[in-house]
């Protein structure tokens, strides 16, 4: 008999064993229809974290109009990090509250909801985040029930410098609205100066919160599954002062792109990492590109400017707390009203979004300041930049295999447009700092984008350029654990790509080491640019989709890093080709597959 569906073949397998299955059956008898479908809710929830290494959340013993449920739907951890932040506060203010990663809520309970948060941000060009893309499809599909009983608000996130700002939110809010739920106050749309638009947005969500609902009732009760973690002593808003250890560029001198291999120690920090969690790093902008900005506006760096309940030199506010590399829409349309630039006003008119995207790209402050000058005072220019915020890396190590350090792999940007010399904050940083160097960091964890439990699974890594970065730590804490972990013969197969074998191909001795000792077995290779035509990481998965649909066929986890704009969609492309090619399915059969390996958390990505 052929089974081609991954859910259709655990139909006919179990890994429990006999002892436990007679143990399930004590367990289940006895119950209805109503106690087994809530038995297989829960029992999926628990699967579900378990298969991405999440947090269990608390159980809340309260009936729906008791409590307030609170989902979020983050990419990168911003929106994770509000919810987490409006529960705690919740909790503290008296009220009963579940918190839920929007691929652990049960979607069945939606219709039963009374009082409901979302928290979600928009990535690319309006796409919803990975965790969040069942959720979604789901509220606005036609499956999606009334929600008359439903008390509902929505915080978005989001970057303006792409067309879709918040669209997910956006479109979040009007289709609940549309199925009868009530909005409790009106949608936040937060730009990358999250904080403006978010605290005030909490402040208001636990006001009506504390309005529609009653503290904890005396008979509701919450009841850990496991202790939560201890909040670390070091985090986003104070990091640890981590020593730089190395920083050595890893393409050759030929090549087009300046990658460092940089190692921080986090010695006495309390931070603890998994391979597939981001290192956040607080950047500063580049001493000479501050003094370019004040000689460009001929202004003093060194009065001091009252902003926020701070008053500091011009040039320390320039230096490391505003942005400076980042063009964002807002201080766009502020520098175009002050420079009465009808061309910078045509080019944010309805219409103009992929100019105006493409422009926010491609510009820097610096530059809009020498192009279309404009009369800023220090004063008006403080408040209208946007506050610096840390960049995040993959981290590229295991800690089972550096100890107490994190190791990165980043693109130093630093390119000369014409006008002069312009430079990435975080990654000039990084870049000029010598050993020695003490540098703001935090862990940002990242639980979708985790190694199997199970170590017996296959893993196939995809991940050009700069995105085989945590790939490294995946391989290291595979032959970490292997010897120590019963069953752990699950193959890892990488697939990388860049322009040019001989300048590009990062970490080259250590993937061919890793392949000598059996730690990787199999690499593919993809140097678009070492022959006529071009030959990318996709090309790679297609020419190999027999063996590739039958390693997924067996189990396997597959993971993507790096560009989400380009790479990542043509890597998704490629997939669905293969598994509709070798798996005899149609364009739509293909799609459900790898919509059913991302919910099983056997399809992650990392993309940016």
């Amino acid at each position: 008999m052929s089974v081609s569906s991954p859910l259709a073949s655990a139909a006919f397998t179990t890994p429990l064993a006999e002892d436990r299955l007679v143990a399930l059956a004590r367990v289940t008898e006895g119950l209805d229809a109503p106690g087994l479908w809530w038995l297989s809710g829960y029992a999926a929830g628990l699967a579900g974290r378990a298969s991405t290494n999440a947090p269990l959340a608390p159980v809340v013993d309260a009936p729906a109009g008791a409590r307030l449920t609170i989902v979020y739907g983050s990419q990168t951890g911003n929106a994770k990090r509000l919810a987490e932040q409006l529960a705690r506060e919740s909790e503290a203010a008296g009220l009963v509250v579940r918190l839920l990663r929007a691929d652990a809520y049960p979607i069945r309970e939606l219709k039963d909801e009374r009082h409901l948060y979302l928290v979600i941000s928009t990535q690319g060009d309006g796409d919803p985040p990975d965790d969040a893309r069942a959720l979604v499809e789901f509220i606005t599909g036609r499956r999606a029930p009334e929600l008359k009983q439903l008390h509902y608000a929505v915080l978005g996130l989001g970057d303006s410098s792409y067309p879709q700002f918040c669209a997910i939110g956006q479109k979040l809010d009007a289709r609940l609205a549309e199925l009868g739920a009530t909005r409790l106050l009106p949608r936040g749309d937060a730009d990358l100066d999250i904080e403006s638009v978010a605290n005030p947005w909490i402040e208001q969500a636990l006001t009506r919160a504390r309005e529609s609902l009653k503290p904890a009732l005396p008979l509701a009760t919450v009841t850990p599954l496991r202790p939560l973690p201890a909040a670390p002593a070091h985090h986003r808003d104070a990091p640890f002062a981590a020593e730089l250890l190395g920083n050595q560029r890893i393409t050759g001198r030929d090549s087009s792109k300046d990658i460092r291999h940089i190692e921080l120690s986090l010695d006495g920090s309390g931070l603890d990492y998994e391979p597939g969690d981001a290192l956040g790093v607080w950047p500063s902008n580049p001493p000479q590109l501050v003094d370019q900005v004040i000689a460009t506006l001929r202004l003093d760096g060194e009065a001091d400017i009252d902003h926020a309940g701070q008053r500091l030199p011009l040039r320390d506010w320039l230096g490391g707390k505003l942005e400076l590399t980042r063009l964002t829409r807002p201080f766009l349309a502020s520098h175009a009203a002050l420079a009465r630039s009808d061309e910078l006003n045509d080019l944010m008119a309805p219409g103009q979004q992929a100019n105006l995207a493409r422009f926010l790209a491609t510009t820097q402050v610096i530059d809009l300041l020498q192009r279309h000058p404009a009369p800023w005072s220090a004063e008006e220019l403080v408040a209208a930049l946007r506050p610096l915020t840390p960049r995040l890396y993959s981290i590229a190590s295991s800690r089972k295999h550096v100890g107490d350090e994190a190791h990165l792999t980043v693109a130093h940007v630093e390119y000369d447009d014409g006008h002069g010399t312009r430079w990435g904050a975080a990654s000039n940083l990084l870049a000029r700092s010598p050993e020695g160097t003490q540098l703001k960091v935090f862990i940002e964890a990242n639980e979708r984008f985790r190694l199997p439990a199970d170590a017996s699974r296959d893993v196939i890594m995809i991940g050009p350029g700069t995105g085989v970065a945590p790939f490294r730590g995946f391989v290291q804490e595979r032959a970490a654990t292997r010897p120590v972990t019963a069953g752990a013969r699950g193959r890892n197969w990488l697939l990388f790509g860049n322009p040019h074998f001989r300048s590009d191909f990062l970490y080259q001795a250590e993937w061919q080491q890793a392949l000598k000792d059996g730690q990787l077995d199999r690499i593919d290779l993809a140097f678009s640019r070492d022959q006529a035509h071009k030959v990318y990481a996709q090309d790679r998965l297609r020419e190999h989709g027999r063996e590739l649909f039958d390693w997924l066929e067996g189990g396997a986890h597959v993971y993507v890093c790096g560009d989400a704009a380009r790479m990542a969609r043509d890597v998704h492309t490629a997939l669905l080709a293969v598994i509709a090619e070798h798996g005899g399915k149609t364009v739509d059969d293909a799609g459900d597959y790898l919509n059913t390996l991302q919910q099983q958390g056997r399809y992650a990505r990392d993309v940016y």
